[in-house]
């Protein structure tokens, strides 16, 4: 996770800390690339909290963190999971450009959720993130994510996931939200596996080119195993 540790938006899934963040770190994009290059990986998920006290939201960072992981490991994959960076298309021309191989922006819950589970996201602004990262460039790959248990109908989490292939979105991730303290919402349901494995039955039916759905799924879990 790049950009420091405390985020500018306020959603009520998350523990990380709220608040007016740091100066950016200079040297975080090399020392990335330093890091990735000690433990000899082949796919690297870089993420960040959101940074909306930046002109950018931090895209320029992104960058350069792209930058320096290639350079030092070539050949790598490199997936990045972005915010949504207030819907700036320039600032997301920037990560796309930068070379990365997977552009995931998870769109978390569905529409009726955003102001309860999201305050400060909107929905439309998200898809329209993954859909101008394939306009901008056509051979990245786009992933998002939902987590369930939010109060989410079947319904209304196959119509997002309609959305999201309308938009050409190539990967998705299906997992069980969690909370992680008494000060974030609430379960509101635990989902089956069976559930899981229906879900991940009809979204392959609408296209994706590849699904992951399970309790324990995250946004990076197997990660790697999604491009083939």
């Amino acid at each position: 996770m790049i950009l420091g540790d405390i985020c500018t938006r306020g959603c009520r899934f998350c523990a990380i800390s709220k608040g007016r963040p740091g100066l950016l770190d200079p040297e975080e994009p090399r020392n990335v690339g330093l890091v990735v290059k000690e433990l000899g990986l082949e796919h690297i998920v870089v993420t960040s909290v959101d940074r909306d006290d930046l002109l950018d939201g931090g895209s320029a960072h992104f960058a350069k963190t792209v930058f320096w992981i290639k350079l030092l490991n070539p050949g790598i994959r490199v997936e990045v999971l972005i915010p949504d960076f207030k819907g700036d298309h320039k600032a997301l021309e920037t990560v796309v450009q930068s070379g990365v191989h997977i552009l995931n922006h998870n769109m978390e819950t569905v529409p009726r959720l955003y102001k309860k589970v999201r305050p400060g996201s909107v929905y439309q602004r998200s898809l329209d993130i993954l859909k101008t990262a394939k306009e901008i460039r056509e051979n990245v790959l786009t992933k998002s994510g939902l987590m369930l248990g939010v109060g989410e109908t079947t319904g209304e989490v196959m119509g997002t996931l309609q959305d999201l292939r309308e938009i050409n979105c190539d990967i998705v991730t299906l997992g069980q939200y969690l909370q992680p303290s008494t000060d974030q919402l609430a379960v509101e349901r635990y989902v089956s596996p069976a559930e899981f494995q229906e879900l991940k039955t009809e979204a392959q039916k609408l296209g994706f080119r590849h699904v992951e759905s399970g309790p324990l799924v995250r946004s990076s879990y197997h990660a790697w195993s999604h491009v083939y």
